[in-house]
């Protein structure tokens, strides 16, 4: 079995995946990660771990780690089932990494743009010859209404909110307006861009802000809440072989 563990500044994504079954998954507190390996590595015959890590991971966490399994630390050196077209790699976030993976793993030989809404909204697309060619990077719902708040003087924090006209009445709803239908502009805006050029385009919308999303998207697309950790899995199955 294999356990992922894709670890941000405060919050943990952690799954465990019988061949490419997800069977486990759970988000959690960083600080609650120790006790969760502990429950998970008694529980699971695991017997290699893939880490992806925007902070760093407690020294003893990673000791742990590697006395009850094989670890595969994701970085740009990673060996991925993918041609890499982007010009600074290094550069690459890794979860753009593993969001294309998990586009080769599902729909091999097609052309699949990836949009990953989280604190920033990504879009990454691979063509049906398995290459990676880049994509895009732009605030995400919460960043947005945080920019409005902290850079002006009388704007509220809000979080995202249905709204049910584009037509806002008061300030919140001007606000929530301004964000919700111009991400869902954006958004369906790049879909286009890429359905131009591309045909039989498939896509992907994942992350945190997908379910609100994907039911305001007019285009056909795919919601998948656990893409990233799929992708993860796909790259440690992949770097078995080699």
């Amino acid at each position: 079995m294999n356990l992922v563990v894709d670890a941000g500044n405060t919050a943990v994504k952690i799954g465990v995946f019988d061949k490419d079954e997800l069977i486990f998954q759970n988000k959690l507190a960083a600080k609650d990660l120790q006790e969760q390996l502990k429950m998970l590595f008694d529980a699971y015959a695991i017997e290699h771990t893939i880490v992806s890590s925007v902070s760093t991971l407690d020294k003893r966490e990673v000791k742990f780690i590697k006395t009850q399994s094989q670890l595969l630390w994701l970085d740009a050196s990673t060996k991925v089932p993918f041609t890499n077209r982007y010009q600074t790699p290094k550069t690459l976030g890794v979860d753009r990494l593993a969001l294309t993976a998990a586009a080769v793993g599902e729909f091999p030989k097609q052309h699949v743009l990836v949009i990953d809404t989280g604190t920033c909204i990504t879009y990454d697309f691979k063509n049906a010859n398995e290459e990676y060619l880049g994509g895009a990077i732009s605030p995400g719902m919460q960043m947005r209404y945080n920019a409005m708040h902290n850079q002006t003087a009388n704007l509220p924090l809000l979080e995202p909110k249905a709204i049910d006209d584009f037509v806002g009445d008061s300030t919140e709803e001007a606000m929530h307006v301004g964000v919700v239908e111009g991400v869902l502009g954006e958004i369906s805006g790049m879909i286009s861009k890429y359905q131009v050029k591309y045909e039989h385009l498939t896509v992907i919308l994942t992350g945190g802000d997908a379910p609100f999303l994907a039911k305001r998207l007019k285009n056909t697309i795919f919601a998948v809440p656990n893409f990233l950790l799929q992708g993860m899995n796909y790259i440690l199955e992949y770097n078995k072989d080699q």
